[in-house]
Protein backbone atom coordinates (compact mmCIF):
# COMPACT_ATOMS: atom_id res chain seq x y z
CA UNK A 1 0.00 0.00 0.00
CA UNK A 2 1.12 3.53 -0.74
CA UNK A 3 2.06 5.78 2.13
CA UNK A 4 -0.40 8.57 2.93
CA UNK A 5 0.51 12.23 2.40
CA UNK A 6 -1.69 15.11 3.52
CA UNK A 7 -1.08 18.72 2.56
CA UNK A 8 -2.20 21.86 4.36
CA UNK A 9 -1.92 25.04 2.29
CA UNK A 10 -2.27 28.39 4.04
CA UNK A 11 -2.55 31.85 2.57
CA UNK A 12 -3.22 32.84 -1.00
CA UNK A 13 -4.04 30.87 -4.13
CA UNK A 14 -0.43 31.34 -5.29
CA UNK A 15 0.60 28.98 -2.50
CA UNK A 16 -2.00 26.50 -3.69
CA UNK A 17 -0.28 26.37 -7.09
CA UNK A 18 3.10 25.74 -5.45
CA UNK A 19 1.66 22.82 -3.48
CA UNK A 20 0.11 21.37 -6.63
CA UNK A 21 3.40 21.52 -8.53
CA UNK A 22 5.16 19.62 -5.74
CA UNK A 23 2.42 17.00 -5.51
CA UNK A 24 2.71 16.27 -9.24
CA UNK A 25 6.21 14.87 -8.55
CA UNK A 26 5.13 12.55 -5.74
CA UNK A 27 1.58 11.47 -6.60
CA UNK A 28 2.83 8.09 -7.80
CA UNK A 29 4.49 7.47 -4.44
CA UNK A 30 1.70 8.54 -2.11
CA UNK A 31 -2.00 8.38 -1.59
CA UNK A 32 -2.86 12.09 -1.39
CA UNK A 33 -5.29 12.69 1.48
CA UNK A 34 -7.55 15.74 1.03
CA UNK A 35 -6.94 18.65 3.37
CA UNK A 36 -9.21 18.53 6.40
CA UNK A 37 -9.74 14.77 6.33
CA UNK A 38 -9.01 13.53 9.84
CA UNK A 39 -7.23 10.20 9.42
CA UNK A 40 -3.73 8.96 10.34
CA UNK A 41 -1.13 9.74 7.66
CA UNK A 42 2.55 9.10 7.17
CA UNK A 43 3.52 12.67 6.30
CA UNK A 44 1.98 16.11 6.71
CA UNK A 45 3.24 18.76 4.29
CA UNK A 46 2.43 22.34 5.28
CA UNK A 47 2.74 25.30 2.91
CA UNK A 48 2.73 28.39 5.10
CA UNK A 49 1.93 32.09 4.75
CA UNK A 50 3.95 34.88 6.36
CA UNK A 51 2.33 37.95 4.83
CA UNK A 52 0.59 39.69 7.75
CA UNK A 53 0.04 39.05 11.44
CA UNK A 54 -3.21 37.09 11.15
CA UNK A 55 -1.79 34.88 8.39
CA UNK A 56 1.34 34.16 10.41
CA UNK A 57 -0.73 33.19 13.44
CA UNK A 58 -2.88 30.88 11.30
CA UNK A 59 0.23 29.19 9.89
CA UNK A 60 1.81 28.74 13.32
CA UNK A 61 -1.43 27.26 14.62
CA UNK A 62 -1.56 24.81 11.71
CA UNK A 63 2.01 23.70 12.42
CA UNK A 64 1.22 23.20 16.11
CA UNK A 65 -1.87 21.18 15.23
CA UNK A 66 0.30 18.96 13.03
CA UNK A 67 2.73 18.55 15.94
CA UNK A 68 -0.17 17.46 18.18
CA UNK A 69 -1.19 14.88 15.57
CA UNK A 70 2.39 13.60 15.47
CA UNK A 71 2.45 13.28 19.27
CA UNK A 72 -0.82 11.30 19.13
CA UNK A 73 0.69 8.93 16.60
CA UNK A 74 -1.46 10.23 13.73
CA UNK A 75 1.53 11.34 11.63
CA UNK A 76 5.12 10.17 11.40
CA UNK A 77 6.73 13.15 9.70
CA UNK A 78 6.06 16.89 9.36
CA UNK A 79 7.58 18.97 6.56
CA UNK A 80 7.02 22.73 6.45
CA UNK A 81 7.85 25.13 3.64
CA UNK A 82 6.58 28.45 2.28
CA UNK A 83 6.64 32.10 3.24
CA UNK A 84 6.61 31.70 7.04
CA UNK A 85 9.56 29.33 7.11
CA UNK A 86 11.38 31.52 4.58
CA UNK A 87 10.86 34.59 6.73
CA UNK A 88 11.78 32.98 10.05
CA UNK A 89 14.25 30.33 8.91
CA UNK A 90 16.51 30.76 11.95
CA UNK A 91 13.88 31.01 14.68
CA UNK A 92 11.30 28.35 13.79
CA UNK A 93 13.46 25.19 14.03
CA UNK A 94 14.40 26.16 17.57
CA UNK A 95 10.86 27.11 18.57
CA UNK A 96 9.19 24.00 17.10
CA UNK A 97 11.79 21.20 17.06
CA UNK A 98 9.13 18.53 16.47
CA UNK A 99 9.00 19.52 12.79
CA UNK A 100 11.24 17.18 10.79
CA UNK A 101 12.26 19.64 8.07
CA UNK A 102 11.87 23.33 7.24
CA UNK A 103 12.24 24.78 3.75
CA UNK A 104 11.86 28.21 2.18
CA UNK A 105 9.25 29.55 -0.17
CA UNK A 106 11.01 28.52 -3.39
CA UNK A 107 12.82 25.37 -2.25
CA UNK A 108 10.64 22.99 -4.25
CA UNK A 109 13.37 20.52 -5.21
CA UNK A 110 14.50 19.92 -1.61
CA UNK A 111 10.88 19.37 -0.56
CA UNK A 112 10.37 16.87 -3.40
CA UNK A 113 13.53 15.00 -2.36
CA UNK A 114 12.46 15.03 1.30
CA UNK A 115 9.28 13.28 0.14
CA UNK A 116 11.34 10.57 -1.53
CA UNK A 117 11.19 11.62 -5.18
CA UNK A 118 13.56 13.25 -7.65
CA UNK A 119 12.57 16.53 -9.36
CA UNK A 120 11.58 15.79 -12.95
CA UNK A 121 12.01 18.60 -15.51
CA UNK A 122 9.26 16.98 -17.59
CA UNK A 123 6.83 17.76 -14.77
CA UNK A 124 7.62 21.48 -14.51
CA UNK A 125 4.25 22.29 -16.10
CA UNK A 126 2.31 19.49 -14.43
CA UNK A 127 -0.03 19.84 -11.46
CA UNK A 128 -1.91 17.62 -9.02
CA UNK A 129 -5.13 19.59 -8.62
CA UNK A 130 -6.41 20.37 -5.14
CA UNK A 131 -9.22 22.55 -6.50
CA UNK A 132 -12.36 21.08 -8.06
CA UNK A 133 -11.29 19.62 -11.39
CA UNK A 134 -13.10 22.22 -13.52
CA UNK A 135 -11.09 25.28 -12.44
CA UNK A 136 -7.48 25.97 -11.60
CA UNK A 137 -5.20 28.86 -10.71
CA UNK A 138 -2.40 29.66 -13.16
CA UNK A 139 0.55 31.45 -11.56
CA UNK A 140 2.25 33.45 -14.29
CA UNK A 141 5.13 34.94 -12.30
CA UNK A 142 6.91 34.73 -8.97
CA UNK A 143 8.01 37.50 -6.64
CA UNK A 144 7.61 41.25 -6.99
CA UNK A 145 9.73 44.27 -7.93
CA UNK A 146 7.37 46.72 -6.24
CA UNK A 147 8.34 48.20 -2.91
CA UNK A 148 5.03 49.02 -1.24
CA UNK A 149 5.90 50.30 2.22
CA UNK A 150 3.60 47.87 4.06
CA UNK A 151 4.46 44.68 2.14
CA UNK A 152 6.98 41.98 3.04
CA UNK A 153 6.54 39.91 -0.13
CA UNK A 154 9.60 41.19 -2.08
CA UNK A 155 12.07 40.14 0.60
CA UNK A 156 10.23 36.85 1.23
CA UNK A 157 9.63 35.75 -2.37
CA UNK A 158 12.33 37.73 -4.19
CA UNK A 159 12.13 39.84 -7.32
CA UNK A 160 9.64 39.48 -10.15
CA UNK A 161 10.27 36.51 -12.46
CA UNK A 162 7.84 35.77 -15.28
CA UNK A 163 7.10 32.23 -16.47
CA UNK A 164 7.62 31.96 -20.26
CA UNK A 165 4.46 32.06 -22.34
CA UNK A 166 5.18 28.68 -23.90
CA UNK A 167 5.43 27.05 -20.45
CA UNK A 168 2.16 28.62 -19.33
CA UNK A 169 0.38 27.48 -22.49
CA UNK A 170 1.72 23.95 -21.95
CA UNK A 171 0.56 24.05 -18.33
CA UNK A 172 -2.88 25.26 -19.45
CA UNK A 173 -3.06 22.44 -21.99
CA UNK A 174 -2.24 19.89 -19.29
CA UNK A 175 -4.86 21.41 -17.00
CA UNK A 176 -7.44 21.33 -19.79
CA UNK A 177 -6.59 17.67 -20.27
CA UNK A 178 -7.54 17.10 -16.62
CA UNK A 179 -10.94 18.70 -17.21
CA UNK A 180 -10.18 22.31 -16.27
CA UNK A 181 -12.47 24.77 -18.05
CA UNK A 182 -11.70 27.96 -16.11
CA UNK A 183 -8.27 29.50 -15.49
CA UNK A 184 -7.73 32.13 -12.80
CA UNK A 185 -4.56 34.02 -13.76
CA UNK A 186 -2.61 35.01 -10.66
CA UNK A 187 0.73 36.50 -9.60
CA UNK A 188 1.88 39.00 -7.05
CA UNK A 189 1.42 41.55 -9.87
CA UNK A 190 -0.14 40.19 -13.06
CA UNK A 191 0.14 43.47 -15.00
CA UNK A 192 3.96 43.43 -14.63
CA UNK A 193 4.05 40.13 -16.51
CA UNK A 194 6.63 39.88 -19.29
CA UNK A 195 8.81 42.89 -18.55
CA UNK A 196 11.75 40.77 -17.41
CA UNK A 197 11.52 38.25 -20.27
CA UNK A 198 10.28 40.27 -23.22
CA UNK A 199 10.99 43.88 -22.20
CA UNK A 200 7.31 44.63 -22.57
CA UNK A 201 4.10 44.02 -20.64
CA UNK A 202 2.80 40.83 -22.20
CA UNK A 203 -0.33 39.98 -20.21
CA UNK A 204 -2.67 40.67 -23.13
CA UNK A 205 -0.58 38.47 -25.42
CA UNK A 206 -0.65 35.71 -22.81
CA UNK A 207 -4.43 35.96 -22.46
CA UNK A 208 -4.82 35.55 -26.22
CA UNK A 209 -2.57 32.47 -26.25
CA UNK A 210 -4.37 30.90 -23.29
CA UNK A 211 -7.75 31.49 -24.92
CA UNK A 212 -6.60 29.36 -27.87
CA UNK A 213 -6.17 26.29 -25.62
CA UNK A 214 -8.88 23.78 -26.44
CA UNK A 215 -11.17 23.13 -23.47
CA UNK A 216 -10.54 26.43 -21.69
CA UNK A 217 -13.71 28.53 -21.76
CA UNK A 218 -13.19 31.16 -19.05
CA UNK A 219 -10.08 33.13 -18.10
CA UNK A 220 -10.20 35.66 -15.26
CA UNK A 221 -7.52 37.99 -13.94
CA UNK A 222 -6.51 38.55 -10.32
CA UNK A 223 -4.00 40.81 -8.53
CA UNK A 224 -3.45 43.55 -11.11
CA UNK A 225 -1.35 46.51 -10.01
CA UNK A 226 -2.79 49.88 -11.14
CA UNK A 227 0.45 51.73 -11.98
CA UNK A 228 1.25 51.61 -15.73
CA UNK A 229 -1.72 49.31 -16.27
CA UNK A 230 -1.45 47.71 -19.77
CA UNK A 231 -4.58 48.93 -21.50
CA UNK A 232 -4.44 46.27 -24.21
CA UNK A 233 -5.68 43.92 -21.47
CA UNK A 234 -8.95 45.87 -21.60
CA UNK A 235 -9.20 45.07 -25.31
CA UNK A 236 -8.92 41.38 -24.48
CA UNK A 237 -11.66 41.70 -21.87
CA UNK A 238 -13.92 43.59 -24.24
CA UNK A 239 -13.35 41.52 -27.40
CA UNK A 240 -12.23 38.02 -26.37
CA UNK A 241 -15.29 35.99 -25.28
CA UNK A 242 -13.15 33.68 -23.14
CA UNK A 243 -11.71 36.49 -21.00
CA UNK A 244 -14.17 37.24 -18.20
CA UNK A 245 -15.34 40.81 -17.71
CA UNK A 246 -13.89 40.66 -14.22
CA UNK A 247 -10.84 42.41 -12.84
CA UNK A 248 -9.24 42.06 -9.42
CA UNK A 249 -7.22 45.24 -8.94
CA UNK A 250 -6.05 45.98 -5.38
CA UNK A 251 -5.98 49.78 -5.09
CA UNK A 252 -5.36 50.07 -1.31
CA UNK A 253 -6.33 53.78 -1.05
CA UNK A 254 -7.27 56.96 -2.92
CA UNK A 255 -5.72 59.75 -0.85
CA UNK A 256 -2.57 61.13 -2.48
CA UNK A 257 -0.87 61.42 0.89
CA UNK A 258 -1.59 57.84 1.89
CA UNK A 259 -0.73 56.47 -1.57
CA UNK A 260 2.59 58.28 -1.36
CA UNK A 261 3.28 56.85 2.10
CA UNK A 262 2.39 53.41 0.74
CA UNK A 263 4.83 53.84 -2.20
CA UNK A 264 2.09 52.87 -4.66
CA UNK A 265 3.45 54.99 -7.56
CA UNK A 266 -0.01 56.31 -8.46
CA UNK A 267 -2.14 59.28 -7.50
CA UNK A 268 -5.81 59.52 -6.71
CA UNK A 269 -6.43 61.23 -10.06
CA UNK A 270 -4.63 58.42 -11.93
CA UNK A 271 -6.69 55.84 -10.08
CA UNK A 272 -10.00 57.54 -10.85
CA UNK A 273 -9.08 57.84 -14.54
CA UNK A 274 -8.11 54.16 -14.72
CA UNK A 275 -11.43 53.07 -13.22
CA UNK A 276 -13.26 55.35 -15.67
CA UNK A 277 -11.42 53.77 -18.61
CA UNK A 278 -12.21 50.27 -17.39
CA UNK A 279 -15.91 51.05 -17.10
CA UNK A 280 -15.96 52.76 -20.50
CA UNK A 281 -13.93 50.27 -22.52
CA UNK A 282 -15.36 47.09 -20.97
CA UNK A 283 -19.10 47.66 -20.55
CA UNK A 284 -20.49 45.60 -17.68
CA UNK A 285 -17.09 44.86 -16.17
CA UNK A 286 -17.13 43.75 -12.53
CA UNK A 287 -14.32 45.22 -10.43
CA UNK A 288 -12.95 43.69 -7.25
CA UNK A 289 -10.54 45.69 -5.11
CA UNK A 290 -9.02 45.78 -1.65
CA UNK A 291 -8.32 48.74 0.61
CA UNK A 292 -6.15 49.24 3.67
CA UNK A 293 -7.47 51.40 6.50
CA UNK A 294 -5.39 52.83 9.32
CA UNK A 295 -2.12 53.18 7.42
CA UNK A 296 0.28 55.56 9.21
CA UNK A 297 -0.58 59.09 8.19
CA UNK A 298 -4.20 58.34 7.30
CA UNK A 299 -6.06 61.25 8.86
CA UNK A 300 -9.81 61.75 9.06
CA UNK A 301 -9.82 63.72 5.82
CA UNK A 302 -7.94 60.92 4.03
CA UNK A 303 -10.35 58.29 5.29
CA UNK A 304 -13.37 60.38 4.34
CA UNK A 305 -11.91 60.71 0.85
CA UNK A 306 -11.65 56.91 0.73
CA UNK A 307 -15.34 56.58 1.71
CA UNK A 308 -16.35 59.11 -0.94
CA UNK A 309 -14.31 57.25 -3.55
CA UNK A 310 -15.91 53.91 -2.67
CA UNK A 311 -19.34 55.53 -3.01
CA UNK A 312 -18.35 57.12 -6.32
CA UNK A 313 -16.60 54.11 -7.92
CA UNK A 314 -19.29 51.59 -6.91
CA UNK A 315 -16.97 48.59 -6.83
CA UNK A 316 -19.03 45.45 -7.17
CA UNK A 317 -16.63 43.67 -4.80
CA UNK A 318 -14.51 45.36 -2.15
CA UNK A 319 -12.56 43.88 0.73
CA UNK A 320 -10.62 45.81 3.34
CA UNK A 321 -7.89 45.18 5.88
CA UNK A 322 -6.56 47.01 8.90
CA UNK A 323 -2.95 48.12 8.51
CA UNK A 324 -0.57 45.57 9.98
CA UNK A 325 2.97 46.66 10.80
CA UNK A 326 5.36 44.05 9.43
CA UNK A 327 8.97 43.89 10.53
CA UNK A 328 11.50 44.49 7.79
CA UNK A 329 9.18 46.65 5.68
CA UNK A 330 9.81 50.31 4.92
CA UNK A 331 6.68 51.24 6.85
CA UNK A 332 7.74 49.46 10.01
CA UNK A 333 11.19 51.05 9.91
CA UNK A 334 10.14 54.60 8.95
CA UNK A 335 6.55 55.21 10.13
CA UNK A 336 5.08 55.23 13.57
CA UNK A 337 2.02 52.98 13.76
CA UNK A 338 0.11 55.83 15.38
CA UNK A 339 -3.52 54.97 14.63
CA UNK A 340 -5.17 53.07 17.46
CA UNK A 341 -6.70 49.62 17.05
CA UNK A 342 -10.09 51.11 17.96
CA UNK A 343 -9.94 53.72 15.20
CA UNK A 344 -8.76 51.15 12.66
CA UNK A 345 -11.72 48.93 13.51
CA UNK A 346 -14.17 51.83 13.33
CA UNK A 347 -12.87 52.78 9.89
CA UNK A 348 -13.00 49.19 8.68
CA UNK A 349 -16.59 48.85 9.90
CA UNK A 350 -17.62 52.13 8.23
CA UNK A 351 -16.10 51.17 4.89
CA UNK A 352 -17.56 47.67 4.87
CA UNK A 353 -21.00 48.94 5.90
CA UNK A 354 -20.94 51.29 2.93
CA UNK A 355 -19.78 48.50 0.63
CA UNK A 356 -22.48 46.16 1.88
CA UNK A 357 -25.14 48.47 0.49
CA UNK A 358 -23.29 48.86 -2.82
CA UNK A 359 -22.89 45.10 -3.24
CA UNK A 360 -26.56 44.54 -2.44
CA UNK A 361 -27.70 47.05 -5.08
CA UNK A 362 -25.43 45.48 -7.67
CA UNK A 363 -26.80 42.01 -6.99
CA UNK A 364 -30.38 43.28 -7.00
CA UNK A 365 -29.77 44.92 -10.40
CA UNK A 366 -29.19 41.46 -11.83
CA UNK A 367 -32.60 40.07 -10.83
CA UNK A 368 -34.48 39.07 -13.98
CA UNK A 369 -31.35 38.72 -16.13
CA UNK A 370 -30.24 35.52 -17.84
CA UNK A 371 -26.63 34.55 -17.10
CA UNK A 372 -24.29 31.75 -18.06
CA UNK A 373 -22.96 29.96 -14.98
CA UNK A 374 -20.55 27.14 -14.19
CA UNK A 375 -21.64 24.53 -11.63
CA UNK A 376 -19.18 24.25 -8.74
CA UNK A 377 -21.11 21.77 -6.59
CA UNK A 378 -24.44 20.12 -5.89
CA UNK A 379 -25.72 19.73 -2.35
CA UNK A 380 -29.10 19.41 -0.65
CA UNK A 381 -30.95 19.68 -3.97
CA UNK A 382 -29.19 22.93 -4.96
CA UNK A 383 -26.53 23.65 -7.57
CA UNK A 384 -23.81 25.99 -6.30
CA UNK A 385 -22.79 28.08 -9.32
CA UNK A 386 -20.88 31.16 -10.45
CA UNK A 387 -21.10 33.47 -13.44
CA UNK A 388 -18.17 35.25 -15.09
CA UNK A 389 -18.70 37.92 -12.43
CA UNK A 390 -17.86 35.65 -9.45
CA UNK A 391 -14.44 34.21 -8.70
CA UNK A 392 -14.19 31.02 -6.63
CA UNK A 393 -13.42 31.20 -2.91
CA UNK A 394 -13.61 35.01 -2.65
CA UNK A 395 -16.99 36.02 -4.10
CA UNK A 396 -20.61 35.06 -3.55
CA UNK A 397 -22.45 32.22 -5.26
CA UNK A 398 -25.48 31.69 -7.45
CA UNK A 399 -27.76 29.06 -5.93
CA UNK A 400 -29.89 27.16 -8.44
CA UNK A 401 -32.57 24.72 -7.31
CA UNK A 402 -32.65 21.37 -9.09
CA UNK A 403 -35.40 21.22 -11.70
CA UNK A 404 -36.27 17.72 -12.94
CA UNK A 405 -37.90 19.07 -16.10
CA UNK A 406 -34.90 21.12 -17.19
CA UNK A 407 -32.45 18.40 -16.16
CA UNK A 408 -34.52 15.79 -18.02
CA UNK A 409 -33.34 12.91 -15.88
CA UNK A 410 -29.66 13.89 -15.89
CA UNK A 411 -27.81 12.87 -12.73
CA UNK A 412 -27.26 16.23 -10.97
CA UNK A 413 -23.73 15.43 -9.73
CA UNK A 414 -22.68 14.83 -13.34
CA UNK A 415 -23.34 18.51 -14.03
CA UNK A 416 -20.58 19.72 -11.70
CA UNK A 417 -18.10 21.54 -13.93
CA UNK A 418 -20.67 22.07 -16.68
CA UNK A 419 -22.24 25.32 -17.87
CA UNK A 420 -25.91 26.25 -17.84
CA UNK A 421 -28.06 29.30 -18.47
CA UNK A 422 -30.07 30.52 -15.49
CA UNK A 423 -32.44 33.37 -14.72
CA UNK A 424 -31.66 35.39 -11.57
CA UNK A 425 -34.71 35.51 -9.31
CA UNK A 426 -33.42 36.83 -6.00
CA UNK A 427 -30.43 38.52 -4.37
CA UNK A 428 -28.81 39.53 -1.12
CA UNK A 429 -25.50 41.34 -0.65
CA UNK A 430 -23.48 38.14 -1.14
CA UNK A 431 -25.42 35.48 -3.03
CA UNK A 432 -28.00 35.20 -5.78
CA UNK A 433 -30.91 32.83 -6.33
CA UNK A 434 -31.67 31.57 -9.82
CA UNK A 435 -33.77 29.11 -11.77
CA UNK A 436 -32.25 26.84 -14.45
CA UNK A 437 -33.16 27.42 -18.08
CA UNK A 438 -30.95 25.08 -20.09
CA UNK A 439 -27.79 23.03 -19.90
CA UNK A 440 -25.10 24.23 -22.28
Amino acid sequence: MKKKLQTVTLGCSKNKVDTEHILSHVEDLYEIIPEGEDIPVDTILLNTCGFIGDAKEESIQAVLEAVDRKKRGEAEKIIVFGCLSQRYADELPELIPEVDAWYGAREFDPVIRALGAEPDPEKRTDRYLTTPSHYAYLKISEGCDRRCSYCAIPFIRGGHKSVPIEDLVEEAERLAGKGVRELIVIAQDTTYYGLDLYRRRALAELLQKLSEVEGIEWIRIHYSYPAAFPEDVLDQMADNPKVCRYMDIPLQHISDKVLDNMHRNVTGAWTRELIRKMRERVPGVVLRTTMIVGHPGEGKRDFNELLEFAEEARFERLGAFKYSEEEGTYGAENFKNSISARVKQERLDALMTLQSGISLKFNQSRVGSVEKVIVDDFMDGVFVCRSEFESPEVDGEILVKYDAYVMNGIEPYSLVGEFMNVRITGADEYDLIAEPLEIL
